[in-house]
């Protein structure tokens, strides 16, 4: 019997295209590096809820669109020359919920405090607040470029 290697650390990072995901996305990239550590990009989806509607729009694949969303700001945010290395999952449900099942068993949890939802004067946004609250691993909320300007 040999000996097995020490997985790679974990490091899972919720990405859903705004600013301070891209700039979470950077963070976790660079903490990787340093640790020898995996990215896991994460981004969840959901059908839209409006009342009276039902739960699909004909012809649109909401997967496919969070997947191309999902790349995109990996793209932008990390270039061509990925430090680490970077693996992608996207998931069906609700963000909360998919990042903390995602970082089951993670080293660590980093999210930008504040996603495309909500509103943008808030300092922590609803998610991040909710995954500081209840993970079961270390969450690092990264502040994104304009926020930063500001405080």
């Amino acid at each position: 019997m040999g000996i097995e290697p020490e997985p790679a650390p974990q490091i899972v990072v919720g990405a859903d295209g705004s600013e301070p995901s891209k700039a979470a996305l950077r963070w976790a990239a660079r903490q990787a590096a340093l640790t020898g550590g995996v990215v896991e990009a994460v981004t969840a989806w959901q059908y839209p809820q409006w009342y009276g509607a039902g739960p699909a729009v004909a012809g649109f694949d909401f997967a496919d669109n969070a997947a191309k969303v999902l790349t995109q700001a990996i793209d932008e945010a990390l270039g061509a020359d990925r430090p680490v290395e970077i693996r992608t999952r996207v998931v069906h449900g609700h963000p909360a919920e998919v990042l903390l099942g995602a970082a089951r068993g993670a080293e660590l949890l980093v999210v930008g405090n504040r996603g495309h939802g909500g509103f943008t004067e808030a300092l922590l946004g609803s998610i991040s607040q909710h995954l500081v609250q209840h993970a079961a691993c270390p969450v690092v909320v990264i502040r994104g470029p304009a926020d930063a300007a500001s405080g």
